[in-house]
């Protein structure tokens, strides 16, 4: 399925009340086309399924994706109630044996829509959503690196001294595993991010909402490693403000930063199933909390969480090593005897 962007053909063919949705969910609330197109999608799939009910149409895999929602308006909106989206719940789950993790999504962009038209728009009476409980999610606990493999890339970074970009990449993953950002975070860096001091830089995270990190002395002596060559006009000449480049003098993309991770994390034998830029981001919330010294809220205002809940998954880290801890005694085994 191709990805739905705001320029695709795809979005046009999407009924205006849907677009007016999404206009009002990037420009007012500030959400990015990524995540809005998310919804977009699960809201397509919604209304194909609604369409299929009230054709009587078997809504299997096939015929949905050939059914046109674009006639789509307030009316249909009006009919949808509490019971059909159960219904599509269910059908996700049984026939798209969908996780909750995804089912938990589909919901939310209901929920975001309806919403919409209930509260800020005014245009139906109530919200079929509002009774809904979210389908329980199982917790997942976050891959990261121990103290000792995260200083070990670190080494093996600093040891690789064929490469070209050896300073970019030690203060990449540097900064991930000090300060826990984001990979868009990073990314998005200028120059003009960082104070004169390095004491601290602002991010732009999720939803275009602006953060100060605070540097550490280990990320700061990166930076200032890095600094020098980035800011030597025999290095590097582009007028390009962002703080990290491509081979090219460009702003670094995504892909780049994600391959730099990989080749680092390989290099140094560690784990590469399942680990990525989002592990590093985890390994740096983990020790900061494991370390004892961090409260939970001020984790969550680090990590530019908008929710608790959220930041609370390395409650259970920890939980989950005492436990182990406690399993791994030798007396353990010991068995009764009488």
């Amino acid at each position: 399925m191709a990805v739905l962007t705001f320029k695709s053909p795809d979005y046009k063919e999407l009924p205006p009340l849907m677009q007016e949705y999404a206009s009002y969910t990037s420009n007012i609330k500030g959400n990015s086309e990524k995540t809005v197109c998310e919804y977009l999608q699960d809201l397509r799939t919604f209304f194909r399924f609604y369409v299929a009910k009230r054709s009587d149409i078997d809504p299997t895999n096939e015929n949905l994706a050939k059914i046109s929602i674009r006639s789509i308006g307030i009316d249909d909106v009006s009919r949808v109630n509490e019971r059909l989206i159960l219904e599509f719940l269910m059908f996700t789950n049984i026939e798209r044996n969908n996780t909750a993790a995804t089912r938990m999504r589909k919901l939310s962009a209901l929920r975001s829509f309806f919403r919409y038209l209930y509260r800020k728009q005014r245009l139906i009476d109530s919200d079929p959503t509002a009774s809904i409980d979210s389908p329980k999610k199982g917790i997942t606990m976050p891959k990261y690196l121990t103290v000792t493999e995260a200083v070990h890339l670190l080494d093996t970074v600093r040891a690789d001294k064929d490469s070209k970009t050896l300073e970019r990449d030690y203060a990449i993953i540097c900064l991930f595993l000090n300060t826990g950002m984001r990979l868009s975070e990073l990314v998005g860096l200028d120059l003009e991010s960082l104070d004169s001091e390095l004491t601290h830089m602002t991010v732009t995270g999720k939803g275009n909402k602006q953060r100060v990190i605070y540097i550490n002395p280990a990320a700061r002596e990166a930076l200032e490693l890095y600094l020098r060559v980035r800011l030597d006009p025999k290095h590097v000449r582009t007028s390009d403000h962002a703080l990290f480049l491509s081979g090219r003098e460009q702003r670094i993309s995504n892909k780049t930063v994600q391959w730099v991770v990989y080749k680092y994390l390989k290099m140094a034998n560690l784990k590469t199933d399942g680990m990525s830029v989002h592990k590093l981001r985890h390994t740096a919330a983990t020790l900061m909390y494991q370390s004892g010294k961090v409260d939970i809220r001020v984790l969550k205002d680090i990590l530019g969480h908008e929710q608790l809940n959220t930041t609370q998954i390395y409650t259970h880290i920890v939980d989950r090593n005492l436990e182990d801890a406690v399993e791994a005694n030798p007396l353990a085994d010991v068995p009764f005897k009488k």
